[in-house]
């Protein structure tokens, strides 16, 4: 090798070594800011005598993104947004209809939807919404619903002609209240004033605590909406509170929010911060710490169910259910029963059209969906057409799987990073952490899983 040779790769070498050293010291910065309080939290003291779940037989369906079709079909401007995400807008209705009946036909008592109604919280879609869930109310099941961050003061709530969209009427929070009165605002034992936070009694001796961490109230016209989800101070205190009060009053706890409680596979708040409530890793103690052991989340269009142990803050499980318009469109049945809780999960995307491909189709479409956002993303870093396609094909199959849930790493298909140039090899060193954690799956299992609230 010549000197200049030799001086070249000495170079390229320090660039490499600057570049990983300034990665791991920008990381460990912000996991340590990440990692400070944003609140003030009243802990209660976690004693493990906590109050017995009561019997209870519990449905729970999430992000149902109801569209109306009349708002458009065709045209640039709404195949742009069909194409942009991973949601069957077109076959919304089909599918709460099938979830509804389906839930009928159980032997749920209970309902629990986690937010994310409507596409874009369109008057008429929400109110579609309220039409369909008064079946079950009809039927004699309880109902109780959350916005999500799409359902309220919603910037991107239009209608589609062409290439253009037209902006239709979107619902204040006040509003909100008032068309799900019904489905748990109505008959809530108590209201948080300074947010669609309440709490209802389902079933004698136990507290819903229906959290809502949605920021729809920063949404401006014009700009994208707010996809992550926060508490107040004001929310924080009301919640312990509440929660005081429901260890006096012996009530065993249930949260339910839109964004998830806790990570759903390691380097998820890394990835997309947006999709877990900021200060998750102080929020999910301090529910703990008032013996709250089971918690309801949506939002990231996944089936996983993950428990947090918090030392001698005790533990929390979230159960995060995917989106029913997201292939495999799931529906979670769950049974509380001395204390221990049994979880089941059907799936209706492969029910509804049958005789069809549509299942097969739906499942590719989340596969595209993923591909084509991470391949835009990895463009942004200059990675070349080939490497980007491979990753982001890897990528695409690591996401289906965590949707799915019950990742399987034997089914991981082979990588062969021999195959990616030296620049693409280095964006993998850095985001390798997403393709490898994808696969891992957390406790316990995700689809059908047993386990004890003592």
């Amino acid at each position: 090798m010549t000197v200049k040779k030799k001086s070249k790769l000495k170079i390229v070498l320090i660039i490499f070594a600057a570049l990983i050293i300034f990665v791991a010291v920008y990381t460990s910065v912000n996991n340590w800011l990440d990692s400070r309080p944003k609140l003030d939290y009243n802990y209660g003291t976690y004693s493990g005598a906590a109050a017995a779940y009561p019997d209870a037989r519990i449905a729970v369906i999430s992000d149902l993104h109801i569209y109306d079709e009349s708002l458009g079909t065709t045209g640039s401007a709404f195949e742009e947004t069909m194409h942009s995400d991973r949601k069957l807008l077109l076959d919304s209705e089909t599918l709460l209809d099938y979830a509804i009946e389906d839930i009928i036909n159980s032997d749920s008592e209970i309902v629990f939807i986690s937010g994310d109604l409507t596409k874009d919280g369109e008057l008429i879609c929400h109110e579609i919404v309220a039409q369909k869930l008064s079946r079950l109310l009809n039927a004699d099941l309880k109902v109780y619903v959350i916005p999500g961050n799409h359902d309220v003061n919603n910037p991107d709530a239009v209608s589609y002609s062409g290439s253009e969209t037209t902006p239709v009427p979107s619902i204040s929070a006040n509003d909100f209240a008032s068309i799900y009165t019904d489905f748990g605002y109505g008959g809530a034992i108590y209201r948080d004033k300074d947010s669609l936070s309440y709490v209802a009694e389902p079933v004698e001796g136990l507290w819903l605590l229906a959290v809502d961490a949605c920021r729809y109230e920063e949404n401006q016209p014009g700009y994208e909406e707010i996809v992550g989800g926060k508490l107040s101070q004001a929310t924080a205190d009301w919640m312990a509170q509440i929660l005081t009060e429901a260890r006096e009053k012996n009530k065993a706890v249930i949260a339910m929010m839109h964004h998830g409680f806790t990570e759903h596979w390691s380097g998820q708040a890394k990835l997309h911060p947006d999709y877990i409530v900021e200060d998750f890793r102080h929020i999910g103690p301090f529910l703990a710490s008032y013996d709250v052991r089971l918690a309801f989340s949506g939002h990231y269009h996944a089936q996983d169910i993950t428990r947090a142990d918090f030392g001698e803050n005790g533990f929390l499980y979230d159960v995060e259910t995917g989106s029913l318009v997201t292939s495999p469109c799931p529906i979670r049945y769950c049974l509380i029963s001395d204390n221990t809780v049994q979880i089941k999960s059907s799936t209706i995307v492969d029910k509804i059209y049958p005789g069809t491909d549509f299942a097969e189709n739906a499942t590719a479409f989340v596969k595209t969906t993923v591909v084509a956002e991470a391949y835009n993303t990895l463009k942004k870093y200059k990675v070349s057409d080939k490497d980007a396609e491979y990753i982001a094909d890897a990528l695409g199959d690591a996401f289906v799987a965590h949707y799915y849930g019950d990742e399987i790493t034997a089914d991981k298909p082979p990588f062969d990073k021999s195959r990616l140039n030296i620049w693409g090899r280095f964006v993998l060193f850095i985001q390798s952490y997403v393709l490898e954690n994808l696969w891992i799956d957390l406790t316990p299992a995700d689809n059908n899983a047993t386990f004890s609230l003592d």
